[in-house]
């Protein structure tokens, strides 16, 4: 599944500037019986089939080291932000582990799992979408990934706002004109615009952004 969108656009560049190292491994390799089995049916009953612990130990044990940071991709992990992106930017080793079938044997996440995230209220087949989306968010933000950097900056969700509209040429399209403000070239004016505008997008596509803003400064008020 990793082939094809891990090789295209800014990920791709990242990796041939080596901005960026993946590796992906099959936890069937970590397994030592005829049929390469990694999952069993839980105790207890139920439907579904659980991720063994026995694979996912032994891979991590391989895999990781004192600088890694042990990611598992669980529909009960906490809501991917652009935020916590920023700060999984930052870590000099990850280790994505993406969920399947039922999900994990609870010991493997009590004693492996530094964080758990999910992309989204829905239920995918497996980890493996998140991982990817989660790994195209974190590369734009490496320095040098989007050649320029102010651009990771300025986009969506860095600031808890929607981007701006925005436009580009011709100025005039099927009677549809530009702003005239962005075509007056007085660049203070037009940043109080795109503000004005992008507060204006936010509360009416996302509000709880405004409202988890809010909440953040109560927070520190208290």
């Amino acid at each position: 599944m990793f082939t094809g969108p891990l090789d295209e656009s800014i990920v791709r560049r990242a990796r041939d500037n080596r901005l960026l190292q993946l590796g992906i491994h099959n936890l069937r390799k970590y397994t030592h019986d005829l049929h390469q089995t990694v999952d069993d049916r839980p105790f207890g009953g139920g439907p579904g089939m659980l991720l063994k612990p026995g694979p996912l130990f032994e891979a991590l044990e391989d895999l990781t080291d004192e600088e890694s940071h042990v990611v598992f991709l669980t529909p009960g992990g906490k809501r991917f932000t652009q935020s916590i992106a920023r700060e999984l930017s930052k870590k000099e080793h990850l280790v994505l582990v993406c969920g399947s079938y039922e999900g994990f044997d609870e010991r493997i996440l009590q004693v492996w799992a530094d964080e758990e995230l999910s992309i989204g209220d829905y239920v995918l087949t497996n980890g493996a979408l998140p991982a990817m989306v989660i790994i195209d968010v974190i590369t734009r933000l490496l320095p040098g990934a989007l050649g320029k950097d102010e651009s990771s900056a300025e986009e969506s969700f860095s600031s808890n706002r929607l981007e701006y509209p925005q436009y580009t040429r011709p100025a005039v399209f099927r009677g549809m004109e530009v702003p005239e403000i962005l075509l007056s070239g007085h660049h203070a004016r037009i940043a109080e615009w795109r503000a004005e505008q992008s507060l204006i997008k936010t509360a009416a596509v996302r509000p709880d952004l405004l409202q988890n803003e809010d909440l953040k400064r109560d927070s520190h008020k208290g």
